[in-house]
């Protein structure tokens, strides 16, 4: 699937931008179905909120049973200060979470395939496991930042070898909060370690070097159905969504079976579901 030329490109910048890798017809059928499973949600359920910014606080017993099930996580600014929504239940969605690859018919035949399988192996992913899934909704006016990290920070393996796929659901550019990356930053250190720390889960500092600056950072405007694959020490982050549109994407972990998976990580499966890989 990837050309040398391509492979090298990953290897330099630590990500590739593949357009037109998903059909509009298998990102309405995605849709369609996180909008379902939405509407089913109970916000009585729990009022758990996702950030980035203060990852220790919201580390409830909701966000840390979430491996193995599927689960939706409010905006950050979704509720107002006596604690009710201040929109719609559809609108006040950051996230769902964690195991719908593994759990929904939709979300499985969207996350593997012979397509996936081979890039993996392009990407030296010879025996890939799927750890994670994420669909984002980054809505409009609420949608949250999510500031600089790197996904190795939450999927520890030795050696290294989380590999992110992001799906973009829906054109995804400066306005709305499309994703910015340093090219070649996969090459620095591990900043942080996301584990459990009891029943609940923290960050641990491991390197002081400084985020990317704005002389550094470049965004990654892309267009509905493009793939973007990039390395698990690779810095990114997105702006928060100020503007009408939301920026629907969705998002897969994926690490090396070859290497170790820390037990340490917040994220584990028991035998009930075990990992598998993209066939």
């Amino acid at each position: 699937m990837l050309t040398p030329t391509q492979q090298q490109q990953y290897q330099q910048d630590g990500y590739l931008v593949l357009p037109n890798f998903k059909t509009a017809a298998e990102i309405a059928a995605l849709r369609e179905r996180a909008e379902a499973i939405v509407e089913a949600f109970d916000p009585g359920e729990s009022r758990t909120i996702f950030t980035t910014n203060e990852q220790s606080r919201h580390t409830d017993d909701y966000f840390m049973g979430s491996a193995d099930t599927i689960r939706c996580f409010f905006e950050e600014e979704a509720f107002d200060a006596q604690g009710q929504l201040k929109q719609a239940k559809a609108l006040s969605i950051n996230k769902i979470g964690h195991a719908m690859h593994d759990l929904d018919p939709v979300f499985e035949r969207f996350s593997r395939g012979p397509a996936l399988a081979e890039l993996a192996r392009d990407l030296a992913l010879r025996a890939p496991q799927i750890w994670q899934s994420m669909y984002i909704f980054k809505q409009p006016g609420i949608g949250g930042e999510v500031g600089w990290h790197q996904d190795a920070t939450f999927f520890d393996t030795t050696p290294i070898t989380v590999t992110t796929f992001w799906f973009a659901l829906e054109d995804a550019t400066l306005n709305n909060g499309c994703l910015w990356t340093e090219p070649g930053g996969h090459r620095g250190p591990l900043r942080e370690r996301f584990v459990k720390q009891g029943a609940g889960a923290g960050m641990e500092k491991l390197d002081a070097t400084p985020w990317p600056d704005g002389s550094r950072a470049v965004p990654l405007e892309c267009g509905a159905g493009t793939l973007v694959v990039f390395h698990g020490l690779l810095p990114h982050y997105s702006a928060a969504n100020r503007s009408a549109q939301s920026r629907h994407a969705y998002t897969l972990h994926v690490t090396d079976a070859g290497s170790a998976y820390s037990p340490r990580n917040w994220l584990q499966r028991g035998a009930n579901l075990p990992v598998r890989g993209f066939i």
